[in-house]
């Protein structure tokens, strides 16, 4: 995909005195109705505890059976996001110690996953993305022939399969209270998403996670449902800083307890800014001190630290001796490959190619999800005009579907009665603001475009009738008519909501059309 764009030259004006280096690691909970070692539900809200078994709470004697489906799905995510599948993984123990992880250990993926080595393009587009990256121009950034977008390759070191812990709920009033210990999502099966540290601003890791997140949900393997706990993010971040002495690196410091890609992108801000300070203050320089990890307060709009973060080393781990690996052959590989459908970005690229719609729509279309973009193209075809099929579903479709908290599915126009009116609105025999009118009577009563035509009472107006029309308003504004003599166009807007007053069915363009030519050769008397 990058071949096929021209490479920008780095050149990096910025407002603050450092570039800031951001890696994500994404845990997403996958679409498997049982957890990853054991026969447990994964289902979502039952009463604490009641979702366990001797394998998932870590009981002696007990053995974990890898799930299937877990597996196949992430590859399936794996594939999607470009990464290199090795034909060989294995199962690790990583041993660290908390209430929640009732084994003492997790199981996960050290040094041979599943996958590797993948990336994922994010883009600008549309004047204002134009302009951020052109002032930014990152190292990575590529520029589409098309020439309002912009991408940049976000690299993936890795994505490996893994389990989840249980969840530890406090009840900190006066720091008196108990903890509590639910281990209903203990064993949950989770796919970490760990990205190169690609990222250079609070604004592309939101945009990488957007996309990240429209990827997964296309590609069916999680909700990702953040107030759930189906995708959590821990972002890594320092500052490179230019000082007469070179380049120096901040400390890197781990942010957690973000639960909306927003607060990601305020917590990461807010982060960039205090390391910076805190360097000024101390000096501190990567390697100097321990790295840390420090929690997002939502409320505070602060970072607070939380604890040191350990090594590699400090997991201590070592292959699961219960569990043998997993060989993935060439043909499975091709096969997962074949059944992965359309992606988005290609998606966003047929829409534009086929219906000349600009990047920004297919944007806003493709975010809606496929199901929606499949009424588009449904739409487009059916009307022949995919600019103005776009533009009814922005307008129009999306706003219905916000303001009744439904999805596509549940709008009651299907694609060929919608294509109808737009038909009608297209050969003139309707103005938009009629046609809108007749779309709002329709969704009302269920009712086709000609019977709602005829029960509002509209009527085609023909041109001997609006030429009549129009020299009835221009002889009663003789003021108008000399400022259009004099390059002032502004007026017309007037003698159209007057001659709509007095007959709502005319089409305001050819009102206007009309206006103009009896204005230029005299003739509206």
């Amino acid at each position: 995909m990058p071949g096929s764009f021209s490479q920008l030259q780095p050149n990096i004006p910025m407002n603050e005195p450092y570039t800031i280096v951001i890696g994500l690691e994404v845990h997403v909970q996958l679409l498997a109705e049982s957890k990853m070692f054991c026969a447990c539900s994964t289902k979502f809200g039952a009463p604490p505890n009641t979702q366990t078994c001797p394998v998932c709470i870590g009981m002696p004697g007990s053995l974990p059976v890898m799930n299937r489906k877990a597996f196949e799905l992430s590859l399936k995510t794996a594939i999607a996001l470009n990464c290199t599948i090795p034909h060989f993984t294995k199962w690790d123990r990583k041993n660290y110690y908390y209430p929640d992880l009732p084994k003492g250990y997790q199981i996960s993926q050290f040094d041979l996953p599943l996958s590797h080595d993948g990336y994922l393009i994010i883009s600008e587009k549309g004047e204002k993305g134009v302009r951020n990256l052109l002032s930014e121009r990152p190292e990575g950034c590529f520029a589409q022939k098309v020439p309002d977008t912009f991408f940049k390759r976000i690299g993936i070191i890795r994505a490996h399969l893994e389990e989840d812990a249980g969840k530890s709920m406090h009840d900190e009033v006066a720091g008196k209270a108990d903890s509590r210990i639910d281990l209903n999502r203990a064993g949950t099966p989770l796919l970490e998403i760990v990205s190169q540290p690609d990222l250079r601003s609070p604004a592309e890791a939101k945009a990488y996670l957007t996309e990240l997140e429209l990827l997964l949900n296309y590609l069916g393997v999680s909700d990702c449902n953040m107030q759930e706990g189906s995708l959590r993010v821990d972002a890594n971040i320092n500052l490179h800083i230019d000082t007469p002495q070179g380049k120096i690196a901040t400390p890197i410091v781990e942010v957690k307890n973000m639960n909306s890609f927003r607060a990601v992108e305020r917590a990461l801000a807010y982060e960039a800014q205090r390391q910076y300070e805190v360097w000024r203050e101390t000096g501190h320089k990567l390697g100097d001190v321990p790295k840390t990890t420090r929690g997002w307060d939502e409320a505070g709009q602060v970072t607070h630290e939380q604890r040191s973060k350990e090594e590699s080393s400090d997991y201590r781990y070592f292959p699961d001796p219960d569990l043998v690996p997993v060989t993935v052959t060439a043909g499975q590989i091709e096969q997962i490959r074949a059944s992965l459908g359309e992606l988005p970005a290609d998606l966003r690229t047929r829409l534009e190619n086929t219906y000349g719609i600009t990047p920004y729509d297919s944007d806003v279309l493709v975010n809606q999800g496929r199901t929606l973009v499949d009424y588009y193209i449904e739409l487009a075809d059916a009307c022949g005009d995919g600019k103005m099929a776009g533009n009814w579903m922005q307008q129009d479709v999306l706003r219905v579907l916000n303001e009744q908290q439904i999805d596509i599915s549940k709008y009651p126009l299907r694609p060929k009665a919608l294509a109808e009116l737009l038909n009608q609105v297209r050969a003139g025999k309707l103005n938009t603001s009629r046609g809108r009118e007749v779309l709002a009577e329709m969704l009302s009563t269920g009712r086709s475009v000609a019977e709602t035509v005829k029960s509002l009472g509209i009527e085609q107006v023909d041109d001997t009738a609006l030429v009549d029309l129009c020299r009835e308003v221009l002889a009663a504004n003789p003021k108008i008519i000399a400022e259009v003599k004099e390059g002032k166009q502004k007026g017309i807007g007037q003698l159209i909501g007057q001659a709509k007053k007095k007959n709502p069915n005319i089409n305001p363009n050819r009102v206007k059309e009309i206006c103009l030519e009896l204005i230029e050769k005299g003739d509206w008397e």
